[in-house]
């Protein structure tokens, strides 16, 4: 590629197609859940969310936003239930937003988007490693989480407060003790559909599983994952802003419901 993938005008995610042509396959994420065709589906299972803060191990800037990552050797962080046959182990989070409010969700509910969305990101162990889980269509199970801005998230305050060592693309720190299920709301209603990765390479491998109840986050806290940069420190400043992908076509997909 001629040059790196990001979500400037010159390489954001209406150009990605031109390196990676799966951009327009059936089955690519995002989209907007238009809530007059979900169906209700009763056999649907209860999430079952576990996770261990003593898996927590760094968070990293990688240039496109934050990742908090997670060791994931063994089953202390899982997802099970819901849509998923078998379990899914955590291997880390981050979150994608705007740079105002209204936008910087990447998936919208009935054409309506939140500031920010967060994404828990589960490979099914059945794979043996997250590698070769990718290569399969039920490989990754990701938890999306609307954020909306409101009163403070008291989860979210250790990460914002982390962001700072991680200003510039390539830094990392190390981020310990910290289990992600502060970061979800009380209600675990959700939707779910067949998609993919929301960033190059894009692969159609992902369960989604995305939570209807937002959590909310204080305008200072959302003002400090805008802080962080796309570039290295010896490069011009450039604002982390907007590092999401517009909705894609639903296609043939369904989309399902855990509740009526």
């Amino acid at each position: 590629m001629s040059r790196h993938w990001g979500y400037g005008k010159d390489n954001g995610p209406s150009t990605w197609h031109e390196v990676f042509p799966i951009a327009k396959g059936d089955r690519q994420s995002p989209i907007d859940i238009l809530t007059k065709s979900v169906k209700y589906d009763s056999s649907l299972k209860p999430l079952s969310i576990t996770y261990d803060s003593s898996t927590a191990r760094n968070i990293v800037n990688n240039g496109h936003s934050f990742n908090v990552e997670f060791e994931d050797s063994a089953d202390k962080c899982v997802l099970k239930g819901g849509p998923l046959e078998g379990t899914y182990r955590l291997i880390q989070f981050h979150i994608h937003w705007g740079s105002c409010e209204g936008q910087g969700s990447e998936h919208a509910v009935d054409g309506v988007k939140c500031e920010a969305e967060l994404h828990l990101v589960h490979w099914n162990t059945k794979y043996g490693k997250f590698a070769e889980a990718v290569k399969h269509p039920d490989g990754l199970a990701v938890l999306g989480v609307f954020l909306k801005v409101g009163n403070a998230c008291p989860g979210m305050q250790k990460v914002v407060d982390s962001l700072s060592a991680i200003k510039h693309k390539g830094k990392q720190a190390a981020f310990t003790g910290f289990d992600p299920t502060c970061l979800l709301p009380a209600s675990h209603d959700f939707w779910t559909y067949l998609g993919s990765l929301t960033t190059p390479p894009l692969l159609e491998c992902v369960i989604w599983i995305v939570l209807k109840q937002p959590v909310t986050v204080s305008k200072e806290q959302m003002d400090k994952l805008r802080s962080l940069s796309f570039c290295d420190e010896n490069e011009p400043p450039c604002p982390m802003l907007d590092n999401w992908r517009p909705c894609q076509p639903q296609k043939a997909r369904e989309v399902r419901a855990s509740f009526q």
